[in-house]
C-alpha cells in the first residue's frame, strides 16, 4: 500500500481509499459502511498519517486494507484493548 502525505485543502473520500480489491459479497451493506467513513474521513479533514483503523476477525474485519491510513487486523475479541495501547502509546493519533 502507498500512501501519500497531500494538503488538508485537497483532502476528498477516495484519498482514503487503498489500492487493495474490497472483496466482499455483491449488495453486503459493508460497502456503503466503507464509503461513508471515507467520506467522514475526509470531511473531518483527518491526516491519514496519524489515522489508524482496528479491526476483529469476520468479513467485516477487512476494513483497515481498505482504507489508505495505518490499520492493525487483530485477533477476536482484542480490538479494543489493540485501540486503546495504539491510543495510549501516540496521544496524536486517530484510532477507530
Amino acid at each position: 500500500m502507498t500512501v501519500t502525505t497531500i494538503t488538508d485543502a485537497q483532502i476528498a473520500p477516495k484519498d482514503y481509499a487503498s489500492d487493495q480489491e474490497v472483496r466482499w459479497c455483491p449488495g453486503c451493506g459493508d460497502y456503503a459502511i466503507l464509503k461513508a467513513v471515507q467520506k467522514a474521513c475526509a470531511d473531518m479533514g483527518l491526516v491519514r498519517e496519524r489515522t489508524v483503523f482496528v479491526s476483529g476477525i469476520g468479513c467485516a474485519a477487512r476494513f483497515p486494507y481498505y482504507m489508505s491510513t495505518y490499520g492493525f487486523h487483530t485477533v477476536h475479541g482484542r480490538a479494543p484493548a489493540i485501540a486503546t495501547g495504539i491510543k495510549l502509546a501516540n496521544q496524536s493519533s486517530t484510532s477507530g
